[in-house]
C-alpha cells in the first residue's frame, strides 16, 4: 500500500513537467521533424527518474533536502556563491517558465473565446495572484488537473491511432539524431522533463519518505508522464501546415470527434493555469531552504518576496504580445541550459560521505546514468551556448557537427575533472 501512496509524490512531479511547455515543445519537434527527436524524450525521461531519485534518496538519507544540503555543504564565501548560483538558476528558469505558463492558460482561453489576449492575460495573471496570496490552493488545482489527465489521454489514444508502433518508431526512440537546425529543441525536450525545480520540489516531498517505495513511485509516475511526451511529439507529426494550437486541436478532433478539440482547449488552459501556480511557489520553496530556516513559516519575507519576483516577471512579460509557440520552445531550452548546474551539485552531494553516510551514497551503475544524464544536459547546454555566441558575432561561424564535438570535447575534459573530485571524496578517510 505505501508503495502505491507513493506515486503520488510521483504524480506531483510529473504534473510540473506536463504543462504548456511540454505540449507546446513535443508537438512542434513532432511537426517540424517527424519521429527523429523521440530520443530525446527517452533519454530526459531517464535522466528525469536519475536525477529525481538522487534528490530523494538525499533527503531520505541525510535528512536534509537538496536546498538544505547545499547550505550545509558549501560553508563561507564558497558557500554564498554556490547558493546565490543555484538561487539565481532556479529563480530566472522559473520566472522564464511562469511566461509560458501564463501564455500557454490564455492561448487555451483562445481557443474557446474571442476576448482581446491581454485581457485574458490580465484576467489569468489576477486570479493565480490571488490565490497566491491567499494561499487558497486546495480544490482548483484538483480540478484542473482532472482536465490535464483527460488531455494527456487523448494524445495517447491520438498518438496510437495517427502512428501505431513499428520499428521505425523504435528505432528513433533509441537511435540519437539531430537534425540541422534542431538543436533548441532538443534542448528543449531534456529542459521541459528534467524540470530544475522539481529537484528540489521533489526532495521536499520525500524526506520522510521510504527509500523503495520512492523509487516505485518515482518510476511509475515518471515513466508515465514521459510516455504522454511522447504521445504528444507522435500527435505532432500528423499536424497539416504550420504548427499552431488550432492546427493541433484539428488533428485531435480528426482523429477523435469534435468533443476532442474542446478538451484540448480545456486541458491546455488547465495545464497553465496550475503551473502558472506552482512554479512561483516552488521557487519560494527552494529560496527558503538556502537562504533561510526549512520550516519557516510560509508568510516569511523571502519566501513572499520570491514567488511575488517570478509571478510578477511571468505577468509583465505575459503583456509583452510575445508569440507564445516561441516563447515556450526558448523557456524550455533555457531550463535545459541551467539544468547542469543544479545537475552537478546533487551529484556531488548524493556522492559524499558526510551526508549521505556509507550505505546511502550513489552506487555505481547510478552513478553512470547521473553521469550520463549531467554530460548530456552539459553537453546540449555549452552547444546552445556556443551557437549564441557564434550568432552574436563572438565567435567564427561554425557547423552544427563542428558545435556538437567542441562542445563535447569540453564536456569530456569537465566530467573527467568532476569524476575525479568524486573519487577522492567517496574515498575513505585513511
Amino acid at each position: 500500500m505505501r508503495r502505491w501512496t507513493s506515486i503520488l509524490l510521483g504524480a506531483v512531479l510529473t504534473a510540473a513537467f506536463i504543462g504548456p511547455g511540454t505540449v507546446t515543445t513535443a508537438a512542434a519537434a513532432g511537426a517540424g521533424y517527424g519521429l527523429a527527436l523521440l530520443w530525446a524524450l527517452t533519454f530526459s525521461t531517464l535522466a528525469c527518474w536519475t536525477l529525481q531519485e538522487a534528490a530523494a534518496r538525499l533527503a531520505i538519507c541525510s535528512g536534509r533536502p537538496l536546498a538544505e544540503a547545499l547550505r550545509h555543504q558549501f560553508g563561507g564565501w564558497k558557500g554564498v556563491a554556490v547558493r546565490l548560483l543555484v538561487l539565481g538558476a532556479i529563480v530566472l528558469g522559473n520566472a522564464a517558465f511562469e511566461v509560458g505558463n501564463v501564455l500557454g492558460a490564455v492561448a487555451g482561453l483562445e481557443l474557446v473565446f474571442d476576448a482581446p489576449r491581454r485581457l485574458l492575460v490580465l484576467g489569468v495573471g489576477v486570479l493565480s495572484g490571488i490565490l497566491l496570496w491567499f494561499g487558497t490552493l486546495r480544490m482548483l488545482p484538483r480540478v484542473l488537473g482532472a482536465f490535464v489527465a483527460f488531455m494527456g489521454l487523448a494524445f495517447l489514444v491520438t498518438a496510437l491511432r495517427v502512428h501505431p508502433p513499428d520499428a521505425t518508431l523504435l528505432r528513433h526512440l533509441v537511435w540519437p539524431a539531430q537534425p540541422e537546425g534542431a538543436g533548441l529543441l532538443v534542448v528543449g525536450l531534456i529542459g521541459t522533463t528534467v524540470v530544475p525545480y522539481n529537484l528540489f520540489l521533489g526532495s521536499g516531498l520525500a524526506r520522510d519518505e521510504p527509500l523503495d517505495a520512492t523509487r516505485f513511485g518515482l518510476a511509475v509516475a515518471i515513466v508515465g508522464g514521459g510516455l504522454i511526451s511522447m504521445a504528444v511529439l507522435v500527435v505532432g507529426t500528423a499536424v497539416h501546415g504550420a504548427f499552431t494550437y488550432e492546427a493541433l486541436a484539428e488533428t485531435l478532433g480528426r482523429t477523435l470527434g469534435a468533443w476532442a478539440r474542446t478538451l484540448f482547449a480545456l486541458g491546455l488552459f488547465a495545464a497553465g493555469f496550475t503551473s502558472a501556480l506552482t512554479a512561483p511557489i516552488a521557487a519560494a520553496i527552494t529560496a527558503r531552504g538556502l537562504l533561510r530556516a526549512p520550516n519557516a513559516s510560509a508568510h516569511d519575507r523571502t519566501y513572499r518576496i520570491t514567488w511575488l519576483v517570478v509571478w510578477s516577471s511571468g505577468m509583465l512579460l505575459s503583456l509583452l504580445d510575445l508569440r507564445p509557440i516561441p516563447a515556450f520552445i526558448t523557456a524550455q531550452a533555457l531550463n535545459g541550459v541551467l539544468l547542469p548546474i543544479v545537475a552537478v551539485f546533487l551529484w556531488i552531494a548524493t556522492n559524499d560521505p558526510r551526508l549521505m553516510g556509507r550505505d546511502g551514497l550513489t552506487s555505481p551503475g547510478l552513478n553512470v546514468l547521473a553521469g550520463l544524464s549531467v554530460g548530456v544536459a552539459v553537453l546540449l547546454g555549452l552547444r546552445n551556448l556556443l551557437a549564441a555566441l557564434q550568432a552574436a558575432g563572438m565567435g567564427p561561424a561554425l557547423s552544427e557537427s563542428l558545435l556538437l564535438k567542441l562542445a563535447g570535447g569540453i564536456t569530456f575534459f569537465l566530467l573527467l575533472l568532476l569524476s575525479r573530485y568524486l573519487y577522492r571524496l567517496r574515498r575513505p578517510a585513511p
